[in-house]
């Protein structure tokens, strides 16, 4: 068997478990799809969901690793070229390029023995003393099924097809779905069809990107944010964006039926500017689709040219059986969302979720990753501790929060508490918290 590990997928998360195994000295593949380490950011990528006005929703201040910070003349919120260049340049500058294989999909994985053996799609096995899955999290689309969407003659497709805002013109468009793709392309919509129509199936929060002048990641994180005396914020975030956006259901949207950070925050305004202006309209849920109509569970009807779902993604990980993970609403349960329970040399980066920044906290999680299987390299005591954890700790990775009962929320965590607990486990293990300094120091020795 190969003393080397296997990271499935370049993208974000894969990268920084590369660059965290290089950083302890472990031997390592890489395997991705595409020709290049960008992950869902190229749109040229298979399975990509990106388009021509995506931004990324948390801002250049607090959204680069550890180490490489994005750069300065960058716009609070980057454009998805931008990130994808940014991601481009963190791969050239820890020389991760030189351990990925580009344009190979791996097609099946499974353990054998105490190692695992990994197939790739023109029939080679390889082995492997451990598996990192970082495929990602936004490929695979969920469409849901509607009454008569198979006598509709229009155009109807998910989200993750559309690229650019020319594909509504001349047309009346129906955007169904409120998640921060959904909405961005529903701006898109309002700007361009003839006629532009936003059905959603319940009430949410829209939150500004800007508060105070300052991005939104900022302003809640309170680094370097001196407001005028006399600006009494309150503390409870509810009464903070009602004071901020006010009444939604004078736009015609349904009021939020749940806290304001107990679902994935939508972080979009324009949305509320378009339906201010009558750029778009607000419609319920679909009811049924007829010929060439859609009829809303309010009752109404309108005649509709191309329907985009911009209804999320399911999770998957295709080419490790299932019975491999243990699932709750397709998604995998895993010790810190992380481990897996069921076996000691398999990982998961990013499938997870929370109101935050992702990729430091890939950071942090690859860490651990890289921890555990230089503890397991060493034959270290704290390898033992490790294994006693996954397969029995089960810690509250939400504090005080309650979430929304969904698939979309199977997996959520409460960003300081997820925190919280990841520094008492490194203070029990006495392993280092990333850091700048950290990727620093390997970034001097790969020049050296």
């Amino acid at each position: 068997m190969s003393d080397k590990y296997c990271i499935v997928g370049a993208g974000p998360a894969g990268l920084t478990a590369a660059r965290a195994l290089l950083e302890k000295g472990i031997e390592f593949d890489a395997f991705e799809k595409h020709h290049q380490a960008t992950g869902i950011w190229d749109p040229d990528n298979d399975g990509s969901p990106m388009y021509e006005s995506a931004h990324f929703i948390s801002s250049r201040t607090t959204s680069g690793f550890f180490g490489f910070p994005m750069p300065e003349h960058y716009p609070d919120y980057p454009t998805y070229r931008q990130i994808r260049d940014y991601i481009l340049a963190f791969a050239e500058e820890y020389g991760l390029n030189e351990h990925i294989e580009f344009d190979t999909r791996v097609v099946h994985a499974a353990p054998e023995g105490d190692g695992w053996v990994v197939e790739l799609e023109g029939g080679e096995r390889r082995r492997y003393r451990g598996l990192i899955c970082a495929n990602g999290t936004t490929w695979s689309p969920n469409l849901p099924a509607y009454p008569g969407l198979e006598r509709f003659t229009g155009e109807a497709r998910h989200s993750n097809t559309f690229r650019h805002q020319e594909e509504f013109r001349g047309k009346r468009v129906l955007i169904v779905g409120a998640g921060n793709s959904g909405v961005d392309i529903a701006c898109d919509a309002a700007r361009n069809a003839d006629v532009a129509l936003f059905s959603v199936r319940r009430g949410y929060h829209y939150i500004p990107k800007h508060l105070f002048g300052v991005p939104l990641d900022v302003f809640l994180e309170g680094e370097g944010v001196e407001l005028p005396a006399w600006i009494d914020v309150p503390e409870d975030p509810a009464e903070l964006v009602s004071a901020l956006v006010g009444d939604v259901t004078r736009y015609g949207l349904p009021a939020p039926d749940h806290p304001v950070l107990s679902t994935h925050p939508i972080v979009n305004d324009q949305i509320l500017h378009h339906l201010a202006h009558g750029d778009i309209a607000p419609k319920p849920d679909v009811a049924e689709f007829r010929e060439r109509s859609v009829v809303f569970a309010d009752g109404t009807e309108e005649e509709v040219d191309l329907v985009l779902f911009a209804t999320g993604y399911t999770w998957d990980i295709p080419y490790v059986d299932r019975s491999h993970f243990d699932w709750k609403m397709d998604h995998p349960q895993l010790y810190l969302n992380v481990f897996s329970r069921k076996h000691d040399n398999l990982y998961v980066l990013g499938m997870i979720e929370f109101a935050s920044a992702a990729y430091q906290r890939f950071d942090d999680m690859a860490q651990l990753v890289a921890g555990d299987i230089r503890a397991t390299l060493d034959d270290a005591p704290e390898k033992a501790l490790l294994r006693d954890l996954k397969a029995n700790d089960r810690p509250d990775l939400r504090g005080e929060m309650t979430y929304v009962d969904s698939p979309r929320h199977a997996n959520y965590v409460e960003v300081h508490q997820y925190m919280h607990v990841l520094d008492e486990l490194r203070g029990r293990l006495g392993w280092a918290a990333p850091d700048d300094e950290t990727y620093e120091r390997l970034r001097a020795g790969l020049r050296a």
